[in-house]
């Protein structure tokens, strides 16, 4: 019952730090502070599907709504190194979230009469 609260609250940090890394992403330091950010979070949060992966979920669609030119015709993330380092850098978290989610646990008979 815990596991989609938690899920949904690190949707929206994922989200909010995706966010401020493109709106910081101009500055040198702005990026560098977001990719350090990111990872820091990346590296606290245990793996698995309703924690890791959901903040990398998070991120990543953030990052990936804001891509598209804006309703005023300009863009919210440009098309120079910084830009793609963005971009690019969305796709890792995301690769990262998805690599290190945990497969079904398995249960595996145990035998009536042990090895010797």
């Amino acid at each position: 019952m815990v596991k989609l609260p938690v899920a949904v609250g690190l949707l929206a940090v994922g989200a909010a730090t995706g966010l401020c890394a493109v709106a910081l992403h101009e500055l040198w330091w702005g990026l560098g502070l977001a990719v350090a950010a990111t990872l820091a979070a990346l590296a606290a949060l245990p793996p698995g599907w309703w924690r890791r992966l959901a903040f990398a979920i998070g991120f990543s669609l953030m990052v990936a709504y804001l891509v598209p030119q804006r309703p005023e015709g300009d863009y919210a993330i440009g098309t120079d190194t910084q830009g793609y380092v963005v971009i690019g850098f969305a796709l890792v978290v995301l690769l990262v979230g998805l690599a290190t989610t945990r497969g079904p646990r398995r249960v595996h008979p145990v035998a009536d009469d042990p090895a010797p």
